[in-house]
């Protein structure tokens, strides 16, 4: 008999998502955090009615693809080629500071002499880094645009170091999640990265060419979306399975390049109905299921505190830094920092993929959470008033 319970489950997320998501939006809280509230509190914290089972764990799965194919579409490469330099020196100060304060906050935590910890528990520490390298720049972006400064030469810097640092965070990522096989070594890694963005430059610049081609040439018919989604999964399926990197890296790639041709935009809208209606609520439903409340100790809770002032001060002297080696002065410098602040979809993708090959123990779940949602809800306010002090001392 078909096990039916699933339809049930599938109705109680998508409509508390959605509802938690509209009570948070009209608190001008992004719609994410109540998706994720939505979460935990139908999960074993709170009245524990929907179970992750291996349905909603492989349809969360197919939500990461959506996520990452849908950032790699709104990625502007034009903003991106005009940042340049700049956008690169920040984006790696922004990962290497937060790689290491989360790093640093995770191994003091366990009160375990450096020299005596195994091989996964030194890459579970370093996990926490990872998560914390991720930027949501969608938070700051619309709060960029709403004080009309998302052109300037500071707001075009964020974008840009946001990609790359994204990039180089699920990179990294891929470099930690492989060497917690010991069969395989570091170098081995390294080569089959390199070999993957050779195929993925090599395949893309041939679906560019046709993509680009069935384009122009059909215009906005409903089989050009199928065909990108089409590619995100076959460039997904490849990383994985013949050059063992994580599949969202394949996701981006696919997006990215579909991002340049005409139809992007078009491509973009039709996606974003399958995300938006199915795929994305799944998703974030399933890091709140997977989040222990009920586990929470003061240790925890202190590790929480901790980890959440780190998260924002790495990123604010990590990217301050950056930009005032390429000749920032100190105030835009300082602006650079906070819009880099906000954690958000990324931080949540890799935190689940830890969690599913044992990079990460289940009860930091709920810190890591907290850190994504704090963050993103203080961005937009530190924004505003770093904005309005340099709008205040430049009419003095």
């Amino acid at each position: 008999m078909l096990e039916i319970d699933f339809f049930l489950d599938l109705a109680i997320i998508i409509i508390s998502t959605k509802i938690l998501g509209l009570i948070t939006r009209r608190l001008e809280m992004p719609q994410v955090v109540g998706a994720l509230i939505a979460g935990v509190i139908l999960g074993p914290s709170l009245l524990d009615v929907v179970f992750e089972t291996d349905f909603i764990h492989k349809m969360a799965e197919l939500g990461v693809i959506a996520l990452m194919f849908t950032a790699g579409l709104e990625t502007d490469t034009d903003e991106l080629k005009k940042s340049g330099k700049a956008s690169l020196v920040i984006a790696v100060f922004g990962v290497l500071v937060p790689l290491a304060g989360g790093f640093l906050v995770s191994w003091l935590f366990a009160d375990s002499p450096l020299a005596q910890l195994s091989k996964i528990e030194l890459l579970q520490h370093i996990f926490i880094g990872v998560i914390l390298t991720a930027t949501s720049v969608s938070i700051t972006v619309e709060t960029l645009r709403e004080m009309g400064k998302l052109k300037s030469a500071t707001g075009t810097a964020i974008l840009g170091a946001a990609v790359i640092d994204d990039i180089i965070g699920i990179v990294v990522y891929t470099l930690i999640s492989s060497m917690a096989d010991d069969s395989v070594s570091m170098g081995a890694v390294i080569v089959r990265i390199l070999l993957f963005f050779a195929f993925a430059a090599i395949i893309g610049l041939i679906f560019y060419l046709v993509f680009k081609f069935l384009s122009n040439r059909y215009g906005k018919k409903r089989r050009i979306p199928i065909y990108g989604l089409v590619f995100a999964l076959l460039l997904s399926y490849a990383a994985e399975r013949f050059f063992g990197i994580a599949d969202i890296t394949g996701a981006y790639l696919a997006g990215l390049i579909i991002s340049n041709v005409k139809q992007a935009d078009y491509i973009s809208s039709k996606f974003e109905v399958l995300s938006y209606m199915l795929l994305s609520p799944i998703f974030f439903a399933s890091i709140g299921l997977r989040t222990h409340l009920t586990g929470l100790t003061p240790a925890i809770i202190a590790f929480a505190g901790v980890l959440l002032l780190v998260a924002m001060l790495t990123k604010v002297i990590g990217c301050g830094f950056g930009a005032r080696l390429m000749g920032y002065n100190s105030r835009d410098s300082f602006r650079i920092g906070t819009g880099m602040i906000s954690r958000g979809e990324v931080a949540l993708i890799l935190a689940g993929k830890g969690a599913a090959i044992g990079l990460m123990n289940q009860v930091l779940f709920a810190p890591l959470i907290l850190v994504v949602v704090v963050t993103t809800l203080l961005t937009p306010v530190l924004l505003k008033v770093v904005y309005r002090e340099r709008t205040t001392s430049e009419n003095n």
